[in-house]
């Protein structure tokens, strides 16, 4: 059976790439049971809008000015591609949690992908379809590797990737929280971009496998933990690099992961520091849980992962 090209558009920057998800199976040229993740293909059988922010129509000119300016009320311009896949073959899935400053943003998203979706789908209650996110993941080794490979060498306790985003409250509260950690000589390492002058961070990574596979622990912390859908790459990144997560997020993870296989930070504040200290002062928890580690990441790379979505929601058709 020949495989069904994927192509895919998206508002985050740097995924235009043709191979991207071609890491997410052991097979070449982004190959996963009946399909082919192609995002730059020109004619793909399915297109996925992947956190598409939709062109929005601009408001009305006054009456004066529409005297001026011709073709003022003409909608901006959508891809070409999108006329060449049917609605039915065409899939919306919004990733971003649904954080008071953007809740209007996602349902304007929602409701122009109306026009041209048959699926739309995203991990809130505004959705058409509530629905977890599929997983996609920021370890940069290739599946054979994450799906076969031996536990990595550890050295050091705990880290924790993140960024100096501040343009929400949800984002500042978990700023607050690093700046409680350092003031109390938590023992971790800080990964990121745009970090604060006041925390002696180790910088970005390319590869979080380089950031996480080193370390027993990790800090796993959501930009949103108040629905019982919202998930992200966070805690799929730390579990893939065999780390054991100390999570902070919704109650979604308890639903798709064994328990046991991740612990739970009860909150961003001193009793939240308390826990991290009192986990990250021995061993035994990484050891406990190093089982259902291992039976965690092969329920990520095999079926949470977006290529398996994909391929059984092409078997409809």
């Amino acid at each position: 059976m020949d495989k069904k090209v994927i192509g895919m558009l998206s508002s985050y920057k740097n995924l235009d790439q043709s191979d991207w998800l071609w890491k997410q199976t052991p097979n070449h040229f982004g190959v996963w049971k009946n399909i082919q993740m192609l995002a730059t293909a020109s004619k793909p059988d399915f297109l996925l809008l992947y956190q598409y922010n939709f062109p929005q129509p601009q408001p009305p000119l006054p009456w004066w000015q529409n005297l001026f300016t011709q073709n003022s009320q003409s909608l901006p311009t959508i891809p070409a591609v999108f006329k060449q896949v049917p609605s039915a073959k065409t899939i919306y899935l919004l990733r971003e949690p649904p954080l008071e400053e953007i809740v209007e943003h996602n349902q304007s998203n929602y409701q122009a992908a109306k026009q041209y979706c048959g699926y739309i789908s995203g991990p809130d209650q505004f959705a058409p379809i509530p629905d977890y996110m599929p997983a996609i993941w920021y370890v940069n080794n290739s599946f054979q590797e994450l799906a076969t490979g031996n536990v990595p060498e550890k050295q050091k306790i705990c880290s924790w990737i993140t960024s100096g985003i501040s343009r929400t409250e949800n984002h500042r509260q978990r700023l607050a929280f690093l700046k409680l950690l350092q003031e109390n000589g938590v023992d971790f390492d800080l990964y990121g971009r745009n970090l604060p002058a006041w925390f002696h961070s180790l910088g970005t990574v390319q590869n979080k496998w380089n950031a996480m596979a080193p370390y027993y622990y990790n800090l796993a912390i959501e930009n949103y933990a108040d629905n019982d859908l919202y998930v992200s790459e966070k805690l799929w990144d730390s579990l893939l690099s065999w780390c054991l997560p100390i999570y902070y997020g919704g109650s979604a993870a308890d639903k798709l992961l064994p328990p046991g296989s991740f612990l739970r930070l009860p909150s961003l504040d001193e009793k939240g520091l308390n826990y991290i200290k009192e986990i990250t002062s021995t061993l035994d928890a990484w050891y406990e849980a190093k089982d259902k580690i291992a039976e965690a990441r092969q329920i990520i790379l095999h079926k949470l992962n977006l290529l398996e979505w994909l391929a059984d929601f092409v078997e409809q058709f």
